[in-house]
């Protein structure tokens, strides 16, 4: 197959392919930034230049915030057990 026939066949020859194209990017970009954002947070080089390097229009950047990112994070307490600590110790004195 010639590589020019190949592009009506993907739909990227007419309109509708553009608003696809455009779609997909947007789709990648909000993913990219929240999967960035998040590993700057948390101060991870390596996962930050991967993202920002590998484009696989959002798959990495998911995995990351919803698999990786979770890994030896503690489970969140919303300060009940050191407001709860707290009231122990005013108790005490």
């Amino acid at each position: 197959m010639h590589w020019q026939n190949f592009y009506p066949m993907m739909g990227l020859g007419d309109g509708m392919g553009s608003f696809s194209l455009l779609l997909l990017i947007m789709w990648s970009l909000v993913w990219k930034g929240l999967a960035l954002w998040k590993a700057a947070r948390k101060g991870s080089k390596p996962w930050f230049v991967a993202l920002l390097v590998i484009n696989t229009v959002g798959i990495l950047e998911i995995l990351y915030l919803y698999v990786f990112s979770k890994k030896g994070e503690p489970v969140e307490s919303h300060g009940h057990e050191e407001h709860h600590h707290e009231e122990h110790h005013k108790i005490e004195k």
